[in-house]
């Protein structure tokens, strides 16, 4: 079966399809400075990607990632009061890398060296909206769930509509 992953910026929704045909969607949230390509912009990039690495099978729904490693902890309320403002990697990665030369792969718009990610997020209620450093937040039982789906080498394109 041919798999590919679409992610709406409009809709704040990713697809995954298999075939031509859908086999689930998920409300996501994407940047909240909208798109772009450029390092430290923290706006989501548009294009054709690929997951380059699945990082964290197993683990535990909530697990804490720091520089793409878990932390051992699981997340909590306690961790959002003491840093209310940080974008919480948690249960799951999928490491974006871009496939288009000069928009999204090499120099200053290079999607892997942005650290884009697909990953379980702390703020699962405001999913739908555009609120994300770049990354594409989605809820912890779906990330697991779209992680366990796809493999590494999986095409994400991610468009304005």
């Amino acid at each position: 079966m041919s798999i590919l992953i679409n992610v709406s910026i409009k809709l704040q929704q990713l697809t995954l399809v298999g075939n031509t045909k859908v086999i689930k969607s998920y409300p996501v949230s994407t940047a909240l400075k909208g798109i772009g390509q450029k390092k430290n912009s923290f706006q989501t990039p548009i294009g054709l990607h690929y997951i380059r690495a699945k990082i964290g099978k197993g683990l535990p729904a909530l697990s804490i990632f720091e520089g793409r490693r878990p932390t051992g902890e699981i997340w909590s309320k306690d961790n959002a009061a003491l840093e209310p403002n940080d974008d919480w990697i948690l249960s799951r990665i999928m490491w974006l890398s871009g496939k288009e030369l000069g928009i999204n792969r090499l120099g200053n718009s290079d999607t892997m060296q942005r650290y884009i990610y697909i990953h379980g997020t702390h703020d699962e209620s405001n999913l739908g909206k555009p609120l994300s450093h770049g990354c594409i937040r989605m809820s912890n039982d779906d990330v697991i769930e779209l992680f366990d789906l796809v493999s590494a080498g999986t095409i994400v394109h991610i468009n304005e509509e």
